[in-house]
């Protein structure tokens, strides 16, 4: 190799530390966007059981309803 070709060892390390400090960051955009999607997800867990839930006590007083409503219909016979 003639002195024309040699590598620049300072040009390579300073591509080298500028690749790590833009992978870090990539790095850090990931988690960022992980955590909020590992939240959305929790989010969306915790609606269901909510919506579960209402359904629920909206069948229990749907049926308390009828059973009043039944029980005050005046009986023919």
């Amino acid at each position: 190799m003639s002195a024309s070709e040699s590598p620049d060892f300072t040009l390579i390390g300073r591509q080298q530390r500028q690749i790590l400090t833009e992978l870090g960051s990539i790095r850090d955009d990931v988690s960022v966007l992980t955590a909020i999607a590992l939240r959305q997800d929790s989010t969306l867990t915790t609606l269901l059981t909510e919506i579960r839930a209402m359904h629920s006590q909206h069948s229990r007083l749907t049926n308390r309803v009828r059973d009043l409503e039944s029980a005050a219909e005046p009986k023919i016979g």
